[in-house]
């Protein structure tokens, strides 16, 4: 019994690393810049419960869905890689439409926030592979993975009253920062995905 709560932690504690939602919080911040503090808190609501959905989808049918459509696990950290470049040249170059240019009603619908920031493809290819390596743990993965994401839910849903703290200088500095680092966290996923592939 305390292996199993020790598995169920520790694959909790992996998969909440991989969703990164302190790593997020400035990029969230970002995003929802132009949205009014009531309609940002409906949206992360949304964008939490659409990935969570996309994250049950791939730990119960993830291999099946790459077998399906014939891709590689390697196509999802090389796709995942092209997505954070963007997005952290973005941040480190803003435009004046905003990060993910411009959008119905100014705000965002899936990307960047439900897919890659919360159910991205680390955490989607860990899945996999976890499903893959014991699939008869699937009861308990799916458990952590409900842990992982609901604190995730809870630390950004506090992201808004943030905003307050840091102020319009000290977000932008962020963002710099963030992008930098979403850049090379996009370079080391593509290097990663190549590596794999030759």
């Amino acid at each position: 019994m305390d292996d199993l709560g020790g598995s169920i932690l520790s694959a909790a504690v992996l998969l909440f690393f991989l969703m990164d939602p302190l790593g997020n919080i400035p990029v969230l911040l970002s995003v929802l810049k132009g949205v009014s503090p009531k309609r940002q808190r409906f949206i992360i609501i949304r964008e939490l419960l659409i990935a969570l959905v996309i994250l049950v989808i791939f730990l119960f049918a993830g291999q099946s869905l790459l077998d399906f459509l014939h891709l590689q696990q390697e196509s999802v950290t090389i796709a995942g890689g092209i997505i954070l470049l963007i997005i952290g040249l973005r941040l480190i170059f803003p435009r004046p439409e905003g990060i993910m240019g411009e959008q119905a009603d100014g705000e965002p619908f899936i990307v960047p926030i439900a897919i890659p920031m919360i159910a991205g493809p680390s955490v989607l290819a860990m899945l996999i592979l976890m499903t893959k390596n014991e699939p008869e743990q699937l009861n308990n993965w799916f458990f952590a993975l409900l842990v992982a994401w609901a604190i995730s839910a809870i630390l950004l849903l506090s992201a808004p009253f943030l905003y307050r703290i840091l102020g319009e200088r000290g977000l932008k500095a962020i963002e710099r920062l963030m992008g930098m680092i979403l850049v090379m966290m996009a370079v080391q996923m593509l290097i990663n995905g190549v590596k794999i592939l030759f």
